[in-house]
């Protein structure tokens, strides 16, 4: 269904997914033997109805008006993802992959600037986020990433490779704030928990936990993570859409950023089995929303919110 109101919708290279099956098959995969099937079926048993327990008292609304499953709260994975992101940048530094790029730098700081002055407004909370970006200095690699609370990273590979525009990249930053906005992290970070908490179970009851756990791991991953991780990337194009066009991006932008990603990527997953639709399905359900969004581009666009970018030069501190 499109978006009828000026209201935000209510509903991170495309790395494919890659499952743990390759656990379950060739010589390293020993049969569980048969007089444990039983107790490991019981086992497997009491854990689902202790995640069933989890996944209720984890019920939680998103900013976005959808359910998720939260067994961990928006602001630690706020707080975990600040000593992680410094960690990733200190790791960039020291192998030389942050991008001095001043033209680049400027580009990334008005555009982000843009679109996090929008989330600000429908969203004050995020004021109080550390809107940063890494700029990665790695032209083989088409991707982009946002941790929670604001902190993202471009890499030079898609900025190079793919000849985007300002929109179009505005339609990628848009989508990876969507990410923050809508908590998909702390979402993602409690399905690990859930999925570990029931490798735990099953391990420390029984004997042949070194069988039941890629077991696990792999209904886990079926049940928990690819549902949850497709509904997030879909979200995230929408919402995304919508920050970006509110920011003075023209919405059709976001219809060529996945034409251009669909004519550079490999091959794909069967689109049932990956965490990310495709970029053909992206582009086709994007189209799908240029009408309803046209009207919310802004003839005056946002003045530009504060946003750190952090290059080569002074990767410690950054740039803003």
């Amino acid at each position: 269904m499109g978006l009828q109101t000026d209201a935000p919708p209510s509903h991170q290279t495309i790395v494919p997914f890659r499952s743990g099956w390759s656990g379950l098959t060739g010589s390293a995969f020993k049969p569980i033997p048969k007089y444990s099937i039983t107790g490991l079926g019981l086992l497997l048993r009491r854990a689902c109805w202790l995640l069933i327990t989890a996944l209720l008292a984890g019920c939680a609304t998103s900013p976005t008006g959808r359910q998720q499953f939260l067994l961990l709260s928006p602001d630690a994975a706020i707080s975990m993802a600040q000593s992680a992101y410094s960690d990733t940048l200190r790791q960039f530094g020291q192998e030389g992959k942050l991008w001095d790029n001043p033209q680049v730098a400027e580009r990334m700081m008005r555009i982000t600037g843009r679109l996090a002055a929008v989330a600000v407004q429908e969203y004050p909370h995020t004021a109080r986020w550390d809107w940063s970006v890494a700029l990665v200095d790695d032209p083989d690699v088409i991707n982009a990433w946002a941790m929670a609370g604001g902190r993202m990273a471009i890499y030079r590979g898609l900025v190079e490779r793919l000849g985007l525009s300002d929109a179009e990249i505005a339609h990628i930053m848009g989508h990876e704030i969507a990410h923050s906005i809508a908590n998909h992290q702390a979402e993602s970070m409690s399905m690990v928990l859930a999925q570990d908490l029931v490798v735990s179970v099953v391990g420390q009851n029984t004997e042949e936990g070194s069988y039941a756990a890629p077991i696990t791991n792999a209904v886990a991953s079926i049940a928990l993570t690819l549902p949850n991780s497709r509904t997030s990337e879909e979200e995230a194009d929408r919402l995304g859409m919508w920050i970006a066009t509110k920011a003075g991006y023209a919405p059709q932008a976001a219809v060529t950023l996945w034409e251009k990603m669909t004519r550079h990527e490999g091959p794909n997953l069967p689109e049932f089995l990956s965490t990310h639709p495709n970029s053909s399905s992206r582009a086709t359900a994007l189209s799908t929303l240029v009408e309803d969004v046209q009207h919310l581009q802004p003839a005056v666009p946002p003045a530009p919110h504060r946003v750190r970018i952090y290059g080569a030069a002074k990767w410690g501190i950054g740039t803003s």
